[in-house]
């Protein structure tokens, strides 16, 4: 069961197909050269997939809990372009460009403003609790089959 508190963290948001999160960097996001450590950007992009699925519908926490799986990274491939720094607002968007029954693949950038500073390509796999590879929950898929892009996308 989720808890709620009573001050809620704004979430991200669907537009034409498109999941929009954004973020802020704060110090701790930055190295000694006073930008974003190149890992962080990982981060950011974890969370807007996480917020992606809360807000389509998708609970993940209660299929884990039910003992149903949970979804692993299985690939990822990251292209930086520029850096953010400290009080930067970037925008991480995410869109579904591929699904099978196992898997779903994101396409995710990050900008601030205008600028591309990163995008990815991430591929998540359904695992049971075994670690094996499993069929999504049916419901998710018909879910996701709403969410996959049918435009053209940049991919990494």
């Amino acid at each position: 069961m989720t808890v709620m508190c009573d001050d809620q963290p704004k979430g991200g948001r669907f537009e034409a197909g498109e999941h929009r999160f954004a973020v802020r960097v704060y110090f701790e996001d930055t190295d000694l050269s006073g930008v974003v450590y190149h890992a962080n950007y990982l981060r950011y992009m974890e969370r807007a997939r996480s917020d992606m699925l809360r807000v389509a519908g998708i609970d993940q926490r209660a299929a884990h809990e039910a003992g149903e799986g949970a979804y692993a990274v299985t690939d990822i491939a990251i292209r930086y372009a520029a850096p953010a720094r400290l009080d930067d607002d970037l925008l991480v968007t995410s869109r579904l460009v591929e699904l099978s029954p196992v898997r779903v693949v994101i396409h995710q950038t990050v900008r601030c403003g205008t600028v591309k500073l990163t995008d990815a390509k991430v591929t998540v796999a359904w695992v049971g609790p075994n670690g094996r590879p499993r069929r999504q929950p049916a419901d998710w898929i018909t879910i996701y089959q709403r969410l996959v892009w049918q435009g053209d996308t940049e991919r990494p």
